[in-house]
């Protein structure tokens, strides 16, 4: 396939803001520490919402997407939509806990939290393994799609692909800091919707889809359409994997980036560099909303569309030649629906697709260089250290973390493999991270034994023995191994040291019946003002209308799409209910 000369243009003309943006911000962001890594916490809601959005729509994305479809129908996003609920109690539990922390990463919580040696090794720990371990795997996934994208809509080669798809993200990442990252975030995330609007819009049209209508009377795609679930017709062997097991298990005990129980990652750094509680808690919500109910539908389109033009992997490889063999996966029938696009419109969408590999990398790199230069260089090797140095290294670092993700890039095959191998690592430590900030008898021994067995049950499933096992029990019981194994663990090892935690109490102020024995020695007017701002109970019932507002929207959308209309307006009703539920809640809410 070949690009016209427009379409280069316009990926000319956009490289090139990039660029602009990243350099015109260097001065002001390469101040301090807080100025490259938080942008002075000066941010506001919507600007952090939508870079949010902007990051979690990656290359590899699209991708999954059609991975899923293809191989467990319209139906297997359930994988994924059920870590709205994560993203929710992430909203009216934890923003303003994070907010309120003051913190500079999320690694620094746990010298906040916890004391002792065993404090400081385990901030260290969580340094090397998120910060750099974890983030570049991330970041190799999503190169790993530029890559299946570069060779099928260019003709380039793997490295080819690398070394040009992560230059440019590399200099304004190194130059602009989190400032820069922020604002090109808002230019990709409207190329991306405008992309993969326009080329769902194109690609039904096509003569062998037939449209909408000629999609969905297709026999291949009537099979992989449905998205809720069907109890009378589905078995369990259908609805465990893909449905019961992400509501039931996955959204609270498995750690995925963007999707963190209690939140963390890059959603932690956005909040903390947001103006307050108030709009960290909107920046999540607005992140969540265009995430889960704006998103998903032009994808889906494709990937069933994909399903009549290539309904296997041999078609795609025969059409396809020239594309490495272990490439050719079901996650490549994205890219290479894209090749049927016209010119101008192939230059959007390429150009979009470079966008969003530009924003999750931008983020993912930026977030990793904070720990590396917080967390792991000042921290341990250099506590002198200036904050020119500090920048100097995060630039650095950022250099570092790119080039390693783009060589495991390499050697990885699809983006659905990284996915599971992603959620089986994580497995069992939702549920501590979601309890560490409500419960005074979490400590250090507690967090690092979480970590160390869910890696290692991990690790014994994927490389030794699976026993046969399917993911979805793989989870499930590395999930019950960890949680038993962290549990104990919080119950016979001493506890924090009680000023630590007296300490956090007053500065985060968690509240709820976990911090009793605590809250008894605190300072007594942070104790009557924490009981005074209690707000539980509106909390999870705001989590509930968030989850039925949300999902409504994404329902009603593809039951419009499917021509179901009496569904729809069903659905349109759960949502209107849910956000008007949240209107009324949401003062009731105590953010500062």
């Amino acid at each position: 396939m070949q690009l016209s000369g427009i379409d280069w243009v316009i990926m000319a003309v956009y490289f090139a803001l990039s660029l602009i943006v990243g350099i015109a911000v260097a001065r002001k962001s390469g101040q301090n520490f807080s100025s490259f890594f938080l942008a002075g916490r000066s941010l506001p809601w919507w600007l952090l919402g939508i870079s949010m959005v902007a990051t979690t729509f990656s290359t590899d994305t699209p991708n999954l997407v059609t991975d899923i479809v293809r191989s467990s129908g319209t139906f297997g996003n359930w994988t994924w939509w059920a870590f709205l609920l994560t993203g929710l109690l992430t909203v009216f539990l934890y923003a303003k806990l994070w907010r309120r922390s003051g913190v500079l990463t999320d690694v620094e919580f746990y010298e906040l939290r916890y004391s002792g040696k065993m404090a400081a090794f385990l901030r260290g720990f969580r340094a090397a393994y998120l910060g750099i371990l974890f983030n570049v795997l991330i970041m190799a996934s999503v190169t790993l799609a530029a890559i299946k994208i570069g060779s099928v809509m260019l003709d380039w080669s793997p490295l080819r692909t690398v070394t040009v798809a992560a230059t440019v993200t590399m200099i304004y990442s190194a130059a602009g800091g989190l400032r820069g990252v922020v604002l090109t975030d808002m230019v990709q995330f409207g190329l991306a919707m405008i992309g993969s609007i326009g080329s769902a819009y194109y690609i039904l049209g096509l003569p062998q889809v037939g449209g909408l209508d000629g999609l969905l009377a297709n026999p291949e795609v009537q099979s992989a359409m449905e998205f809720l679930p069907d109890f009378a017709t589905m078995s369990w062997g259908e609805l465990m994997p893909v449905f019961l097991i992400p509501l039931a298990v996955q959204w609270w005990a498995s750690y995925y980036p963007g999707a963190e129980p209690g939140g963390g990652g890059y959603v932690a750094q956005r909040m903390l560099s947001a103006r307050n509680e108030k709009e960290a808690a909107g920046a999540v919500l607005l992140f969540n909303a265009l995430h889960y109910a704006l998103r998903p539908w032009p994808w889906i389109l494709v990937a069933l569309a994909s399903l009549v033009v290539f309904p296997d992997l041999a078609s795609i490889a025969s059409q396809f030649p020239n594309v490495p063999e272990h490439v050719v996966r079901n996650d490549l029938a994205y890219p290479a629906m894209l090749t049927f696009l016209p010119a101008g419109l192939l230059g959007i969408v390429v150009t979009s697709l470079a966008a969003a590999y530009m924003s999750t990398m931008s983020t993912q790199v930026n977030w990793g260089s904070s720990i590396v230069v917080n967390d792991i260089y000042h921290r341990f090797i250099n506590r002198d250290a200036s904050e020119s140095q500090q920048v100097w290294v995060g630039r650095v670092s950022t250099v570092v973390l790119m080039v390693a993700a783009c060589g495991l890039a390499l050697l990885l095959e699809n983006s659905l493999q990284v996915f599971n191998i992603i959620l089986q690592i994580g497995a069992g430590t939702g549920l501590l991270f979601i309890l560490r900030w409500f419960w005074w008898r979490v400590n250090a021994e507690t967090e690092f034994t979480a970590m160390l067995v869910s890696f290692l049950v991990a690790i014994y499933f994927q490389l030794i023995n699976d026993h046969g096992m399917a993911d979805w029990t793989q989870l499930s019981v590395g999930v019950a191994i960890t949680t038993v194994a962290w549990m104990l663990v919080a119950l016979v090892t001493p506890s924090t040291e009680r000023s630590k935690l007296i300490s956090f109490y007053e500065k985060v102020r968690p509240g709820g019946p976990g911090w009793e024995p605590i809250a008894q020695e605190a300072d007594p007017a942070v104790r009557d003002a924490t009981n005074r701002e209690s707000d539980l109970g509106p909390s999870l019932l705001a989590v509930l209308a968030g989850a039925a507002a949300i999902y409504g929207i994404l329902f009603a959308t593809g039951f419009v799409l499917y021509g179901r209309m009496g569904p729809a307006a069903i659905s349109a009703a759960v949502s209107l209910a849910g956000t008007l539920l949240l209107v009324r809640l949401w003062p009731r809410l105590s953010f500062s």
